[in-house]
């Protein structure tokens, strides 16, 4: 289901997050507010939950909502898989759920999927 349905206006200031991002799962804190950019692209995503056949070809879904941030230490608690081609996904650092999004190696370049985490 594309995370376009969800409204996310609430969360954005300036262009900016405006609140603590979150995991869905253990609710630890990935970004501080003000620290993530809001941009709109679509990206295919891993999806969080897969099938037990599909670790070569893993099964995706359209994002098109993120947070980037352009210095990976701007996160508090972010982990990075290891590299798929010029990718590394974005995991919790403290309960490994993801991926949340993705750090785009060819750029440096992190952006984490709106509609994959929780803001408080």
């Amino acid at each position: 289901m594309p995370d376009c349905s969800e409204n996310f206006e609430k969360e954005i200031s300036d262009g900016k997050n405006i609140r603590n991002i979150r995991c869905k799962y253990c609710n630890s804190v990935i970004l501080t507010p003000q620290s993530a950019n809001f941009s709109s692209f679509e990206f295919q995503l891993p999806l969080m939950k897969q099938s037990k056949n599909t670790e070569r070809d893993p099964e995706t879904e359209p994002v098109s909502l993120f947070w980037s941030v352009n210095d990976m230490f701007t996160f508090q608690n972010v982990g990075f898989s290891n590299t798929v081609g010029i990718i590394k996904y974005l995991t919790c650092a403290d309960c490994e759920a993801g991926p949340i999004g993705y750090h785009d190696l060819s750029n440096k370049k992190s952006f984490v999927a709106l509609s994959r985490v929780l803001h408080s």
